[in-house]
């Protein structure tokens, strides 16, 4: 079994087929799937595509693109609150993009914390969005757990080696996305050889980033068989073997998934 630890399955781009997109994943061997939220005021969505099919969950929190427009209605309570769901398994996606800088970073950094702190009291994973933000990332991360655990991964992993090694030596994984098929991915397949196999989840981020051969289309969750197929040639390891690693490893990150088949819809 795989597991497509994050994707957007609330976007327009699946309105049509929804049905369609998940059938071809459970067709592919994708047993779990993991619906990403990026607004809080648009969290209802996510959840209600999360409560439609057994096997898809889905997570909590706003996208650091959307903090400034956001930000006003995060806090560290109404979090907590929502987390309470069977259905929320994560506190994200979270983090910081200084690429895009389309929330001011000051804004990005405070919504991050309140994340940060909610994760904490709930014991939930915080699904890190980290871009042009290497210097920040772990820093924020480590100031606001001041010593105390905190479970999480850095989700689309395609930032430098010592952000990578920062957060394994935190205790966090890496999640890695269609970026790791793509031909001049060579600097980011380098580090991916150094990162322990307990630490590696793949994704799709669909609608986004298709790994080889679909780059450039529409990106869906049966597509994470090529990534992690990807990752396996990395870690000479085979694909079947690197499907049972991931998919463990993602069981134990989001420990309140039941491992057990959820049955028919």
């Amino acid at each position: 079994m795989l597991v497509d630890s994050h994707c957007h399955l609330d976007f327009p781009d699946f309105a049509e087929e929804l049905d369609a997109v998940v059938e071809r994943a459970r067709a592919a061997g994708v047993g779990r799937m993991v619906t990403i939220c990026t607004y809080l005021t648009r969290f209802e969505r996510v959840l209600a595509v999360a409560e439609r099919f057994p096997d898809v969950y889905c997570s909590l929190g706003v996208h650091p693109h959307q903090a400034q427009e956001e930000i006003a209605g995060v806090s560290v309570e109404r979090l907590i609150e929502l987390a309470k769901h069977p259905k929320v398994i994560g506190i994200g996606e979270t983090g910081l993009d200084y690429y895009y800088d389309m929330s001011p970073r000051d804004v990005q950094q405070g919504c991050f914390r309140l994340h940060i702190r909610a994760a904490m009291e709930t014991g939930l994973p915080l699904i890190v969005h980290t871009r042009d933000a290497d210097d920040d990332i772990m820093r924020i991360v480590r100031e606001e757990a001041a010593g105390q655990p905190v479970k999480g991964l850095l989700h689309c992993f395609s930032s430098g080696r010592q952000v990578a090694e920062d957060a394994i030596d935190f205790g966090f994984s890496l999640s890695l996305s269609g970026i790791v098929t793509f031909k001049k991915s060579d600097d980011l397949r380098a580090i991916v050889r150094d990162v322990p196999l307990d630490r590696i989840l793949v994704e799709t981020d669909a609608p986004y980033l298709a790994p080889m051969p679909y780059r450039g289309k529409r990106n869906e969750p049966a597509y994470v068989a090529h990534t992690a197929a990807a990752v396996a040639a990395v870690k000479g390891v085979s694909a079947e073997e690197m499907a049972r690693i991931t998919t463990g490893n993602f069981f134990r990150l989001f420990d309140r998934v039941p491992q057990s088949d959820p049955g028919p819809d």
